[in-house]
């Protein structure tokens, strides 16, 4: 059970922020969660072990997100082609492509919402929690098993909606996406592998510091532990995991909340400006604070942090995907919020049992 309990909390997580959280589903939806599992869960999980597996971190799995997240609204569920998902005609806005039959902000939307936060924020938040951060959780037979979980999910979906919608995109849409889907998996696994634990150690990083009382938090497995594989820490010290997850609240609020509150048809090229400023300030600032000395575990939680405190705030304005009344949605998101919140607290007092 020790081995299992993070797998099984990614599995039980990757759902609950990526729709609950989000505030499109309602708290008398719950038993959706079970139908969302095996393809939110078991394709975060497959992602981090994957990841683990291989000996690579962080890159990987970002790159790895974003192809999760074009293939589940793509050949999936088929949002990003289909003008009446749900009731919903959510391409023919002012950023719509006639030659792709796409939505570039529903695209980048996607993009944001599944690769953020339906996939990386869970996994930083359970590896936060685990002592194992960067060992694979699961031996050969629970990996299949979760493989063949995503599938039977992500059939179960395709089918659940194509039953409702009767929409099925043309081959030369679903080919496109697909190739660039094989090509983020390609990039994923050409990311080099992490640098080597310290000598004796041979465990993750919260393994490390339990196996070495009084021993700092090795930055091995986090967001930085790529860059300092290929060169040395810059100078300076990195930033305080409380102000990296100002930092990642204040940025993902920035794009997220307006995204939100904003539904006029010409906000949506200033939203995909959006998308790609505060994407790529994101990745320059992160770079450069994973190169410093001092940037571990507790940093990656302040990332994850930041963007879930978005998700709560951002939850009470959106209204639900299938209606329901105000006071039911103010209930739930009151409810989901409180879970977070104890989450993090969770995150807090390990990243403060590692410090010390």
């Amino acid at each position: 059970m020790r081995r299992v309990a993070p797998a099984m909390g990614l599995f039980l997580l990757a759902p609950f922020v990526g729709e609950f959280l989000l505030g499109n589903l309602r708290l008398d939806e719950l038993a959706l969660g079970l139908i969302l599992a095996p393809m939110y869960g078991a394709g975060a999980l497959l992602i981090r072990e994957v990841a683990r597996r291989t000996g690579r971190g962080w890159p990987t799995m970002v790159l790895l997100a974003i192809a999760y997240a074009l293939m589940e609204e793509g050949p999936i569920d088929q949002l990003l082609w289909n003008d009446s998902y749900a009731g919903h005609d959510l391409l023919h806005g002012d950023s719509y492509i006639p030659a792709l039959g796409m939505s570039v902000e529903l695209t980048v939307a996607i993009v944001a919402l599944h690769a953020v936060w339906s996939i990386c924020v869970p996994i930083a938040l359970v590896e936060t929690i685990s002592n194992r951060r960067t060992t694979p959780w699961l031996r050969t037979p629970g990996f299949i098993v979760v493989v063949l979980v995503y599938l039977a999910g992500a059939v179960l979906v395709f089918l659940g909606n194509y039953s409702e919608e009767r929409f099925i995109a043309t081959p030369w849409q679903i080919t496109g996406v697909g190739l660039l889907i094989i090509a983020l998996v390609i990039a994923a696994f050409r990311q080099p592998p992490l640098a080597p634990a310290a000598p004796g150690g041979g465990v993750g990083e919260g393994e490390e510091s339990a196996a070495r009382p009084g021993a700092a938090v090795a930055p091995v497995g986090g967001v930085g532990a790529e860059v300092r594989s290929s060169r040395s820490a810059l100078a300076g010290r990195a930033p305080a995991p409380w102000m990296v997850a100002g930092f990642a609240l204040i940025a993902t609020s920035a794009y997220w909340g307006p995204s939100t509150l904003i539904i006029a048809g010409w906000y949506e090229w200033v939203n995909v400006l959006a998308f790609c400023v505060v994407g790529g300030v994101g990745v320059l600032v992160i770079r450069g604070w994973s190169g410093l000395a001092g940037w571990g575990q507790g940093q990656v939680f302040g990332l994850a942090a930041g963007a879930t405190l978005t998700y709560v705030w951002t939850a009470f304005p959106t209204v639900p995907e299938s209606g329901g009344s105000a006071a039911g949605d103010l209930v739930g998101n009151v409810v989901f919020g409180a879970v977070a919140l104890v989450v993090l607290g969770v995150g807090v007092r390990k990243v403060g049992t590692d410090h010390r």
